[in-house]
């Protein structure tokens, strides 16, 4: 079952920036100004950029294949289901640990107000945003939006009390401990952008995601980007070094500064929002990777259950909250640390994806956006995330090979022998070896995202042309040629002989031309008995003779209905006359590589759709 599109451009922009503002800026800039003192400041605004950098690969693949799972959907197409499956657990991984972070932060400032044992209040947390999500992602989107329309406000309101209160001398020297530690820096607090990947998971249920993916990840990533270095300016002029560096609260600190209690308790209540929003972002995205893994049956069919009444995968929820719970038992920096290298090589592997699908040369990779400067843009992504993950440590890439290997067990035990789908590289490697590598799968799988994202509603036309038969003839040929050809294959899906087909082509012929103009023609007969209705589609580029007028026809629709079908008879008529008067229908006819070419051609037509019964 479909997942319901009900995400507009606002619940684009809340689930990608609540995602962002937690931890990144209300707990890591005291361990960041540790390490680079003042220029921590460059170090927020260049993780932003490079984050911007990263996005328009994840929007390109995003546009292309808006489809739950986001990043594994777009490596698992590209790289293959080996590459895929680790992808797709280490994001799960990823998301599911930063909510728990989340629902940590949440449960502490409980048990400040009210003393309530944190590990409980924790669970009992995570069992609310469980919930939530399980009763639809329209509701839990619009609790985003709301959280982070407070959020914004009270972080403008910082900025704007806070810039009277700044004191000069707090940013000399600049950079004590020199550039290097600016941009190690950078790598560090990357997980303060990670919630840009919420997105991508969630893309399946946007409405028009051909431009509210784009606009809303752009918008939030330059929003929270301006965000994050204002509020560090303000922060760096109002607290000393010496209370800043190494603080797990330093906006809240100088928002004591800046307001007195008053400003403590706003900005800590601004702390709690912005929990709430990355605890709830996380698991609504999160629970779509086991959702999309089992749609590919790399876990059980039964994950992939989508609830009837919520149309919310509550499986997949279930089992992201309990492994949350289970994730609260870990110690944070654990977490955290294993989180920002998933989050960076997920980055180096959608950015690799997007060279292998473009260099594949797929027909049906029709991105709405492409990101730019392809491929330099790219490749130095790639090199860039590859030196964050190394500078992060040993420890962290540790963490992560643990997860690693639970992946691969999973492939290795359970989806290698399940899976049977193509994937990009096989593409790629057709165009330099062997064209019979791929069998069109991939093609058809795109053809279909395709007309789900265009909002193309299929009808019986389009049933028809999916299961017709489709010759690519070589000629040139003479008009009987083509009758006995059409005559031959009809024979043998229904039980006439072919020299009765043959004559009645022949007297429809005569009766009416059926070249309707020098590239088309639409020979059809209608039959007796009940249940045939017969469709082939043929391509003749040398040409086809049916009068000295129509001498090269190259495009053939042919067809044969029994009576009872006489109006489904008329409406496929109406159908490719529709598809035919197109602008560019010839050249896209005579350009497309096979028949699985004009197959896609025809359904992803935007001709006119009609409604029989």
């Amino acid at each position: 079952m479909k997942l319901k599109k009900e995400l507009n451009f606002f619940n684009v922009f809340s689930i990608a920036t609540g995602a962002m503002i937690s931890s990144g800026i209300f707990i890591l800039p005291g361990l960041a100004f540790a390490r680079t003192g003042p220029a921590v400041i460059i170090s927020y605004f260049l993780a932003g950029i490079f984050a911007l950098i990263g996005i328009f690969s994840i929007i390109e693949l995003s546009t292309a294949m808006p489809k739950a799972g986001g990043d594994y959907y777009f490596i698992n197409r590209s790289l293959g289901p080996f590459i895929g499956t680790i992808s797709g657990f280490l994001s799960w991984f990823a998301l599911s640990l930063k909510s728990a972070f989340a629902i940590f932060g949440i449960s502490g400032i409980i048990f400040i107000v009210t003393g309530f044992p944190v590990l409980i209040s924790s669970i009992l947390v995570c069992i609310f945003f469980i919930l939530l999500n399980m009763i639809g992602i329209k509701e839990a989107a619009k609790f985003q939006v709301s959280l982070v329309s407070v959020l914004l406000i009270l972080m403008v309101l910082y900025i704007i009390f806070g810039f009277s209160k700044i004191n000069t001398f707090h940013f000399y020297p600049f950079a004590p401990k020199g550039i290097n530690p600016i941009f190690a820096t950078t790598g560090f607090i990357f997980i303060s952008f990670g919630g840009l990947l919420k997105v991508a998971s969630v893309s399946e249920e946007i409405k028009n995601p051909k431009k509210n993916i784009p606009l809303g990840m752009i918008v939030s990533v330059i929003t929270v980007t301006i965000l994050y270095t204002l509020i560090l300016i303000v922060t760096v002029g109002v607290l000393p070094a010496s209370t800043f560096s190494g603080s797990l609260t330093p906006i809240a600190d100088a928002a004591k500064n800046i307001a007195g209690t008053p400003g403590f308790i706003i900005i800590s209540i601004a702390a709690l929002l912005a929990f709430i929003t990355t605890a709830n972002a996380g698991i609504m995205s999160a629970s779509r990777y086991p959702l999309a893994l089992s749609r590919d049956n790399l876990l059980p069919d039964a994950i992939s259950t989508v609830s009837k009444r919520f149309k919310t995968p509550v499986h997949s929820i279930f089992i992201t909250g309990l492994f949350i719970v289970l994730a609260l038992q870990l110690p944070l920096e654990m977490l955290v640390k294993a989180a920002s290298v998933v989050i960076l090589t997920t980055y180096v592997l959608t950015n690799l994806a997007v060279i292998i699908l473009r260099e594949s040369k797929l027909k049906n990779y029709r991105p709405s956006f492409k990101a730019p400067l392809y491929p330099w843009l790219q490749i130095f992504g790639i090199i860039v995330f590859s030196f964050f993950i190394i500078d992060l440590g040993l420890e962290a890439i540790e963490i992560s090979v643990a997860f690693l290997l639970i992946s691969v067990s999973f492939y290795l035990f359970y989806g290698r022998k399940k899976y049977a789908g193509e994937y990009a590289l096989l593409h790629l490697l057709k165009r330099i070896t062997d064209n019979r590598l791929t069998d069109h799968i991939l093609e058809s799988e795109f053809r279909d995202i395709l007309c789900d994202r265009d909002n193309i509603k299929p009808d019986k036309f389009d049933n028809l042309v999916k299961t017709a038969k489709i010759l690519d003839l070589n000629g040139p040929l003479e008009m009987d040629q083509l009758f006995e050809i059409i005559s031959e294959n009809i024979s043998k899906e229904i039980e006439i002989d072919k020299e009765e087909i043959f004559t009645l082509l022949k007297n429809r012929q005569e009766d009416c031309n059926t070249a309707i103009s020098p590239f088309i023609a639409i020979p059809h007969i209608i039959i007796e008995g009940s249940g045939h209705f017969f469709l082939m589609l043929i391509r003749c580029k040398e040409g086809i003779k049916f009068t000295s007028k129509e001498n090269s026809v190259k495009a053939v629709f042919a067809f044969i209905g029994t009576k009872e079908d006489r109006a489904f008879h008329l409406k496929t008529l109406a159908a490719i006359a529709t598809l035919v008067q197109q602008d560019d229908f010839e050249e896209k006819w005579l350009n497309a590589e096979d028949i699985h070419y004009l197959r896609d051609m025809v359904l992803l037509s935007k001709r006119m759709r009609f409604s029989v019964k």
